[in-house]
C-alpha cells in the first residue's frame, strides 16, 4: 500500500505551504454580481498574431459588466520563447485601444493577483501538485523518450488509442522503494495525473458560445508538471484561472480537444469551472474551398501586417466585431460615426463556426471609416505612419507641406456621400502621390475615345480658356463648350442611345483632363484640385501631356 503523504514529502520536500494558504492569499474579487474576470494568455513566442486581438474581445465583456481583464504570460515553453516578444505583444494591444487592468507590464507588472508570469508561479504550481500526490492523484513517472516511443508503436500497430493509460500507464502502481530508486539514481521524472476517468462516459460542459457540449471524459494520466518542475499548459491555466478568479475563458476552438482535461482538473480540485468560451477559428477562401489561417502561408495573420499597411485600429476592431457579432453592422448602419466601443458585444451573438476573414471586406469597412473622419485626423494619422514606415525625407515633405495636404485631403470630404479613396495610410500616401511633383507619374492612359489628334487640341483649348478666378461651374461649362465643338455628346444619355454619332461623351473629355492632371481616371473633383495643386503647376501638367 502506497504511503502517499511519503511519496508527497519525497517529491516536494520543499514546500511547505498548503491550497489554503494561496486561497487565502487571492480571495474572491468584491466584484458587481455578473461581472465577467477574464484574460489573454498568450506565449512569448514572438509572433503577435490576428487571434491575440480576436480573443481580446474579452476586454469589452469585462468592461461591459464592471469586471476585470487581465494580460498573463504563458512561459513555461522556454524553448519557444523569443526575447522582446512579451514587449511587442504588449505594444500591439495598445496600438489597438486594449486595456488591461491588471497583469503583466512592460516595467514588470500591475494587480493583486500576479505574478501574471507563469514561470514566476512555479511555487503554486508545485503546492497544488503535491496536494494531488497527497490524495493518491498524482505520481512520477520516469519513462524515457525511447519507453514512450515504444508505447506509441504498439498502439498505433494495435490500433489503439493513443495516450499513457491502463496497461501503458508503466510507473501508476510502482512501489516507494521503485520510485525511491530512481529518485537516487537521479532519473528524471514528470508527475502524471491519476485519472479514474472512463472512456465510455461522456460530460456535459457549458460552453459560453456552443450552449452545453458532450465530451468524451478524459482517461488518460497527462503530465502535469514536466522534468524541471515547470507545469504544462493544462495544469498552469488550471491553478491560474482559479487563483485569478477567472470566470470566463475565451480560446479558439482548437482548445475543444483538451477541454475533458481541463474540466477534470477542475473538479478533482474542487474549483468551480470557468465558463470555456471557444471561438470559431479564423479562416479564409483559399480557390473554392475555407482553411485556416496560417502563419507560413498568409502575412495576414500576423498583426504586425495591419500595422505597416496603416489600417486605422477602430477599423480593424469594427472588422473583427463584424466577424464575431452577427448583430453589429446593424448597429454599425444606424451608428454610422459612434465609436465600435458603444456596442454592446454578446456572447450569444457569435458563431461556433469557421469564421472567414476577408481583406477585401476589411478594406471596405476602413475606407468607409476613414472616408468619415476630419483631413486633420487623416494628416496628422498618416504623417505619424510615414515617420515609422517610409523615410526621413518624405516625413520631413508631408510636414513641411502641412496646409497643402489638409487641403488635398478635404476635397470630397464631408456630405452625404463622401468619398472612398483609401482605407489605409499606405493607400492613402499612395493616394496622395499626384499632389507630389516628386512622386507624380501617370498611371492611367488616354481614355480610348480620344484621338491624338483631339487629344492635342482638348489640352490646347483648355489652357488657352482656363481662368483660376473662375467658379466651378463657369469652369465646367468652358470643358463642355471644347467637347461639343469638337462633336463629343455633352450629354451621356444621348451619348449611351447613339454612340455612333459622336467620338465619345463630356465623360471621356473630363477623364482626358483628368488623367493629365493627375494622372489616373478616379480622382476627386479637379476643379479642387486644379486650386490645390496652383495655377503653375496645373499648366504645367497640361501642357506637359499635351505635348506627348
Amino acid at each position: 500500500m502506497m504511503d502517499h503523504q511519503a511519496l508527497a514529502a519525497l517529491l516536494f520536500p520543499h514546500i511547505t505551504k498548503t491550497i489554503a494558504h494561496y486561497e487565502a492569499q487571492y480571495p474572491q474579487r468584491d466584484l458587481p454580481e455578473g461581472a465577467v474576470v477574464t484574460r489573454i494568455a498568450p506565449s512569448p513566442t514572438g509572433f503577435v498574431h490576428l487571434g491575440n486581438l480576436y480573443n481580446a474581445i474579452g476586454e469589452r465583456l469585462a468592461h461591459q459588466t464592471g469586471g476585470v481583464f487581465y494580460l498573463r504570460i504563458e512561459d513555461t515553453d522556454q524553448k519557444r520563447e523569443v526575447e522582446g516578444a512579451v514587449e511587442a505583444l504588449m505594444d500591439s494591444m495598445h496600438y489597438y485601444g486594449i486595456h488591461f487592468d491588471e497583469g503583466a507590464t512592460v516595467e514588470g507588472e500591475n494587480g493583486a493577483y500576479g505574478p501574471y508570469r507563469q514561470r514566476q508561479r512555479k511555487e503554486l504550481y508545485q503546492t497544488v501538485a503535491k496536494s494531488l500526490v497527497e490524495r493518491g492523484l498524482a505520481y512520477p513517472c520516469f519513462c524515457s523518450e525511447d519507453d514512450l516511443k515504444a508505447m506509441h508503436d504498439e498502439q498505433e500497430a494495435k490500433k489503439e488509442n493513443y495516450g499513457y493509460y491502463g496497461k501503458y500507464a508503466l510507473w501508476r502502481d510502482r512501489t516507494m522503494e521503485e520510485i525511491r530508486a530512481e529518485l537516487d539514481k537521479g532519473t528524471e521524472w514528470v508527475l502524471r495525473f491519476r485519472s479514474s476517468g472512463d472512456p465510455e462516459n461522456m460530460i456535459p460542459v457549458q460552453d459560453g458560445i456552443r450552449g452545453e457540449l458532450k465530451v468524451q471524459e478524459n482517461y488518460t494520466d497527462f503530465v502535469l508538471l514536466k522534468s524541471d518542475g515547470i507545469p504544462t499548459y493544462h495544469f498552469a491555466h488550471v491553478c491560474d484561472d482559479h487563483f485569478m478568479r477567472t470566470t470566463h475563458v475565451l480560446r479558439d476552438e482548437s482548445w475543444l480537444a483538451t477541454l475533458p482535461i481541463h474540466v477534470q482538473l477542475f473538479d478533482i480540485l474542487g474549483w468551480a469551472r470557468p465558463l470555456y468560451c471557444h471561438t470559431a477559428t479564423l479562416m479564409k477562401m483559399d480557390g473554392s474551398s475555407k482553411r485556416k489561417l496560417s502563419k507560413r502561408k498568409d502575412p495576414e495573420l500576423a498583426l504586425s501586417y495591419y500595422r505597416a499597411e496603416g489600417f486605422p485600429p477602430e477599423a480593424v476592431q469594427q472588422y473583427l466585431l463584424t466577424v464575431l457579432n452577427s448583430n453589429f453592422e446593424e448597429w454599425h448602419m444606424a451608428n454610422p460615426t459612434a465609436d465600435s466601443r458603444a456596442f454592446t458585444f454578446s456572447l450569444e451573438k457569435m458563431s461556433s463556426s469557421g469564421a472567414l476573414f476577408d481583406l477585401a471586406k476589411l478594406d471596405n469597412i476602413a475606407k468607409d471609416y476613414l472616408s468619415h473622419q476630419t483631413a486633420e485626423f487623416v494628416y496628422d494619422n498618416l504623417l505619424a505612419w510615414v515617420k515609422e514606415y517610409r523615410t526621413a525625407e518624405e516625413a520631413a515633405n508631408l510636414a513641411e507641406n502641412k496646409d497643402f495636404y489638409i487641403a488635398a485631403l478635404n476635397i470630397g470630404r464631408g456630405g452625404d456621400k463622401p468619398r472612398k479613396d483609401f482605407g489605409s495610410w499606405q493607400q492613402a500616401y499612395d493616394f496622395l502621390s499626384f499632389y507630389d511633383s516628386s512622386r507624380f507619374t501617370r498611371v492611367d492612359a488616354c481614355p480610348e475615345n480620344i484621338s491624338a489628334e483631339h487629344k492635342k487640341e482638348i489640352l490646347s483649348r483648355y489652357l488657352e480658356t482656363l481662368d483660376f478666378s473662375d467658379d466651378s461651374a463657369v469652369w465646367f461649362g468652358k470643358v463642355k463648350e471644347i467637347a461639343d465643338s469638337l462633336g463629343y455628346a455633352v450629354q451621356v444619355k444621348k451619348y449611351k442611345k447613339n454612340p455612333e454619332l459622336y467620338p465619345g461623351s463630356i465623360v471621356d473629355v473630363s477623364n482626358l483632363i483628368r488623367v493629365a492632371l493627375t494622372g489616373r481616371c478616379n480622382s476627386p473633383d479637379l476643379w479642387e484640385i486644379s486650386h490645390v495643386l496652383g495655377e503653375e503647376e496645373t499648366r504645367r501638367r497640361i501642357a506637359e501631356y499635351a505635348a506627348i
